[in-house]
C-alpha cells in the first residue's frame, strides 16, 4: 500500500522524507518532486531496486536511468575525465534543469541499466529532493511516468501512472517548469547538447561558447 505526504505541512514532510528514505534503504520506490518533474527514485547502487524502477515504468534497459546527487560535490565520487568546461557548466547550471552526461568512475558497483560506461548525472532545484538525496545519497531517477506518456509536472498524475508499484509518495506541488531537463554530453573534448530542455541552447553557450547542439 502506497503512503503520500503533503510535503507544504512542515509534520508531513518530514515523516514522509523520513519514511522515502527508509523506503530506499529497503530497495523500495519513491515519488519525489523535482524542480523540472516529478521523478521515480531507486537506491542507484541496488540493481534490484533499479530493476524495479525499470519494470514500474515498463521501460527496458537500453533506455539507463540518470542520477540525481545532492551537492556537485558528490561528483568527485562519480565521475571521471570530468573536463574543465564540464565543471563551469555545473558552476552555472547546478542545481537546476541540466544533466551531464559523463564517464562514471570504473570502480563503481551499480547497474543503471546499458550505460557503457557513462553516467547521466543532475543536481536538482528544489528543496524536498535535496534534503532527501542528502540523507540517502546519489538516486537512480528518472520521469514518474509509464513509458510512452507525459511526465508528471504533479503528484497526482505520477500516483495515478504508477499506483502501488511506489512505496512513498512526496507531493511538493506542482512543478516550478513542467518540463524536463537539459542533457548535454561531456565525455568528450567538446560539450554535446543531446536534448533541449529547462536550460537553452542559447544559455549554454553563454557559458561554454564552442558548445554543440546534437542532431
Amino acid at each position: 500500500m502506497s503512503r503520500r505526504y503533503d510535503c507544504s505541512d512542515a509534520g508531513d514532510r518530514a515523516t514522509g522524507l523520513r519514511e522515502a528514505a527508509s523506503a530506499i534503504r529497503r530497495g523500495e520506490l519513491v515519488v519525489l518532486p523535482t524542480d523540472t518533474v516529478y521523478g521515480i527514485a531507486a537506491d542507484a547502487f541496488s540493481a534490484e531496486a533499479v530493476a524495479g524502477l525499470f519494470a514500474a515504468k515498463g521501460r527496458g534497459r537500453h533506455m539507463p536511468s540518470p542520477v540525481l546527487v545532492g551537492s556537485p560535490t558528490t561528483l568527485h565520487g562519480l565521475v571521471t575525465d570530468f573536463s574543465e568546461k564540464a565543471w563551469e557548466l555545473v558552476d552555472a547550471f547546478w542545481p537546476g534543469g541540466l544533466t551531464l552526461v559523463a564517464r562514471h568512475q570504473p570502480s563503481l558497483r551499480w547497474d543503471l541499466g546499458e550505460t557503457r560506461g557513462t553516467v547521466a548525472v543532475r543536481m536538482p532545484l528544489h528543496p524536498v529532493a535535496i534534503e532527501l538525496l542528502n540523507t540517502t545519497g546519489p538516486l537512480a531517477v528518472s520521469s514518474a511516468n509509464k513509458s510512452g506518456q507525459p511526465a508528471p509536472a504533479d503528484c497526482e498524475d505520477a500516483e495515478y501512472q504508477l499506483g502501488d508499484s511506489v512505496a512513498v509518495y512526496l507531493d511538493g506541488g506542482k512543478t516550478e517548469h513542467g518540463q524536463a531537463s537539459s542533457i548535454v554530453d561531456v565525455t568528450g573534448k567538446t560539450p554535446v547538447l543531446l536534448r533541449a530542455g529547462a536550460v537553452t541552447l542559447e544559455q549554454l553557450r553563454e557559458v561554454v561558447p564552442d558548445l554543440e547542439a546534437g542532431s
